[in-house]
């Protein structure tokens, strides 16, 4: 604040993520996310060492920069509207600071409810409601995304098994841990909604499960992590399929939709088949599997 004050191509400073957010946990990891309206934000860019005045760091990332070189098919980022600087303090303190033209930070400002004012010296941006973290609340699904989640789910669990069987952990892993568990993930968030009225939020990456699940949903989530022997991580399969199938029932039947139980006894039964396939198999069944 006091950089902003004394800075006039700074005119405005408003703050949001999880310090304005009157339901988040306080802890000492919370960083601060700041926004700097600005007249440009080329000579912040031009001179690099201008975010010294912050203290010494231990790392800095520049994710405008960055994405020059890792992310070509988002195409190149417009700098002159925003740019920023995600900073790491040696006493332990995080900012992520974005330099923003006020054409960019007038719709952030005014769409994420998750904002608070923090200085406006030319009262160039709109009045704003006190924080909420309404819109990051669990929403309830539609009868059409519960299906395809579960229809999800249980598809790609069937290249988890044949990447386990072909031995080819990481594409295995990453079926299991990218697109199983973003399934699972969905239908735990739905079931927390439930028991919580659709009040509250499961947090980043579900960060709060644990706070909102019940302590035997908890354990099998726990179980759903695995380790790198394929023992265990059929075992967290096994976990993963127990989890789902008991969160799906409990969501479909509070809405009234339909759990296609064919989809969940077919796929266990090709999981369970392939868990017992010898390695030198030539079919994965002796016979035609019952549909």
């Amino acid at each position: 604040m006091g950089v902003a004050r004394k800075d006039e191509r700074i005119r405005a400073v408003y703050m949001n993520g999880s310090r304005t957010n009157p339901h988040a946990p306080r802890d000492i990891f919370q960083d601060y996310d700041i926004v700097y309206v600005v007249t440009d934000t080329e000579s912040f860019i031009r001179d690099e060492g201008w975010i010294d005045i912050f203290g010494p760091r231990l790392i800095l990332q520049e994710p405008e920069k960055n994405s020059q070189y890792f992310y070509f098919d988002d195409g190149t980022p417009d700098l002159s509207r925003s740019y920023g600087y995600l900073m790491l303090f040696t006493d332990g303190n995080r900012i992520d600071l974005h330099v923003q033209t006020l054409e960019a930070s007038l719709p952030e400002f005014t769409a994420d409810k998750l904002t608070v004012l923090l200085l406006d010296k030319d009262a160039c941006l709109p009045p704003i409601p006190p924080a909420t973290d309404i819109d990051y609340r669990v929403k309830p699904p539609s009868e059409m995304e519960f299906a395809v989640c579960c229809n999800e789910f249980w598809w790609c669990l069937q290249n988890v098994a044949k990447g386990i069987w072909r031995d080819e952990l990481p594409y295995a892993k990453r079926m299991f841990d990218q697109y199983v568990r973003d399934m699972l993930d969905r239908m735990v968030s739905w079931s927390v909604g439930i028991e919580h009225d659709f009040e509250v939020s499961a947090g980043k990456l579900g960060k709060y499960f644990k706070q909102y699940l019940p302590a035997g949903h908890w354990e099998l989530y726990v179980n759903t992590y695995a380790d790198g022997s394929y023992e265990g991580f059929w075992k967290a399969v096994e976990s993963t399929c127990a989890l789902f199938r008991v969160l799906a029932e409990e969501v479909a039947a509070h809405f009234g939709y339909t759990y296609r139980k064919e989809d969940d006894e077919g796929m266990t039964l090709y999981l369970e088949t392939v868990r017992q396939l010898p390695q030198d198999a030539k079919e994965i069944f002796r016979e035609q599997a019952a549909p």
